[in-house]
């Protein structure tokens, strides 16, 4: 007999920690390979967590409402074989496989060399590694995720040391000496206020919004662009698309491929930044901010959006917008993100400057589409035209991106709706 340990995988990007909403098995239960043992939620999504193993459970590492880093052991499971078993394809492969749980002595610390040497580094959200010591250090100096990835290591693979961290304490203190603490102000509650506490997924959304604020020196570009074409478009063909697909055709695909295009013209923009490196993304995985009906938000991902037709891009937008309001989308459908769109424009507002996804370097914006008088040049002089048109702005990090190649970029998204040919098929 084998004991092995269930990890709590990565649930995607940038999420760090998960609650554990209801256990589904009992301790001596019999539990199947890929049977579901618990739920879980983030502030992405929530979702059932199959067991990697096949045997009895042995004991539940924590209970309902605890909330658990990714990476730790949260069950442990008593197999028939002396090897641990694969994870489920569904989960993460860096931190959803089982391993031996090590041999304990009487008062329950591990005692296997071993097995410490082999779990002696953990991997955060973005694919970097850290030592328990790294992170005690970090810890203790009240050092976050997000400065400890600023760090360049000198370890193996470019891992931050003990030496590493210790050297960036004395340059972390002198550039932080002179910026006093922010501290939230103190808030005057009188007798007819209401106090509502956050949900889950608001605190994680606000959390990750001052991050990003934070990491990232944020500089927003905008620009007008002309989209009549489009509409016309549109107006010509959605009740029959309607007719024969059974589902409504709407703006953002059409948004989503000018952006690609847009991308394959200046790759620069699908970047993250790692410390003093630009990590260039060759996949174009493009996130697509959708609201929730409890107002928070999600942002599921079209992987390899270049790969699409126009049509395709149509039938995932749609899919994917509606299984998120459903509450349906599978861990893997909301990370791996290389850029963001998000949808201002239907809630009627003309503009936005939205917060960067950490770690992209880059969102795009899309405002409502209006008609207005526009001054048009023709070849028998000027006139003024109703046409239909709307703003897009971009937010970029400018640690990557400077004001040339932001605004290039975004000059080119609108060149490209512009340029849409109203006679297109689809």
């Amino acid at each position: 007999m084998a004991q092995v340990e269930l990890i709590m995988p990565k649930m995607g990007e940038s999420v760090h920690e998960a609650t554990i909403i209801k256990w589904l098995k009992n301790e001596g239960d019999k539990i199947s390979l890929d049977e579901p043992i618990l739920e879980i939620a983030t502030d992405k999504v929530d979702s059932e967590i199959p067991s990697t193993s096949e045997g009895t459970l042995v004991k539940k590492l924590f209970k309902d409402g605890d909330v658990v880093q990714v990476g730790k052991a949260i069950a442990v499971i008593s197999t028939s074989v002396e090897t641990s078993v694969s994870s489920s394809p569904s989960l993460t492969p860096s931190v959803s496989q089982s391993k031996p749980l090590p041999p304990v002595s009487k008062n329950g610390e591990q005692v296997s060399a071993s097995v410490l040497e082999n779990t002696s580094i953990e991997k955060t959200s973005s694919g970097k590694f850290y030592s328990p010591l790294v992170r005690n250090i970090a810890k203790s100096e009240g050092i976050s995720i997000a400065e400890l990835e600023t760090i360049s290591g000198t370890g193996k693979d470019g891992r931050v040391t003990k030496h590493d961290i210790l050297s960036f304490l004395p340059k972390r203190k002198k550039t932080t000496s002179s910026i006093p603490e922010i501290s939230s102000p103190a808030v005057f509650v009188s007798g007819n206020d209401e106090i509502i506490e956050m949900d889950r997924m608001r605190k994680l959304i606000a959390d990750h919004m001052v991050m990003s604020k934070r990491v990232s020196p944020h500089v927003t570009s905008y620009v007008e662009a002309d989209v009549t074409n489009i509409v016309k478009w549109r107006d010509k063909i959605k009740n029959d698309f309607e007719k024969r697909e059974k589902e409504k055709i709407t703006f953002t695909p059409v948004f989503i491929e000018a952006v690609v295009n847009a991308i394959k013209d200046f790759p620069m923009v699908n970047v993250s930044v790692d410390g003093t490196k630009i990590i260039l993304r060759k996949n174009i995985n493009i996130g697509m901010a959708t609201a929730l009906p409890s107002g928070n938000l999600i942002v599921p991902v079209i992987k390899n959006a270049d790969r699409f037709n126009l049509f395709g891009l149509t039938k995932t937008v749609n899919d994917l917008a509606s299984r998120a309001r459903a509450n349906k989308l599978v861990p893997d459908e909301i990370q791996g993100g290389t850029f963001t769109l998000t949808n201002v424009g239907v809630f009627g507002n003309v503009m936005g400057a939205p917060i960067i996804n950490q770690p992209q370097a880059a969102i795009l914006a899309t405002g409502v589409i209006k008609k207005k008088p526009v001054v048009m040049e023709t070849e028998f002089g000027d006139s003024i035209v109703i046409r239909s048109m709307m703003f897009l702005s971009l937010s970029y990090d400018h640690r990557a991106v400077d004001g040339m190649l932001g605004g290039s970029f975004l000059r080119r998204v609108a060149d490209y709706l512009e340029k849409f040919d109203v006679n297109r098929t689809i």
